[in-house]
């Protein structure tokens, strides 16, 4: 990591010293917290990744920037439920193709769909 941290770090005070404000902002901004940027290079358990109740949320922003949006309320309900779906059955690392197979054929004979969050089941006491 020495020399992406140097090459960064290159990039930053040549950026610092730039014409345009916003990024000369970025770049100072950096360079003060420089040590913290590398904290997880150094600390096992630092993740190099944001906060990891926002991990889920990523694909719902890639996937709203990719496709710009939807073009009705009917599709943002439907772009909402299936990422909660896919993400919720990933999380669960459970196969999302077989439990989307499964909800639909369960749509088309007029049973309930599957369970999404598996069922609580208490725990037995006086054992």
């Amino acid at each position: 990591m020495l020399p992406v941290m140097a090459r960064v770090k290159a990039l930053s005070q040549a950026g610092a010293q730039g014409a345009h404000a916003k990024t000369a902002g970025t770049c100072r901004h950096l360079l003060k917290r420089e040590a913290s940027l590398w904290t997880f290079v150094w600390e096992d358990d630092v993740e190099p990744t944001n906060n990891p109740a926002e991990r889920p949320l990523r694909r719902a922003v890639l996937w709203r920037r990719r496709s710009f949006g939807t073009q009705s309320e009917a599709g943002s309900r439907f772009v909402e439920r299936i990422l909660t779906v896919v993400t919720t059955l990933q999380q669960q690392q459970r196969d999302v193709l077989a439990y989307l197979t499964s909800a639909c054929l369960a749509k088309l004979r007029g049973d309930p769909a599957p369970a999404l969050v598996p069922r609580w089941r208490p725990i037995p006491t006086g054992m």
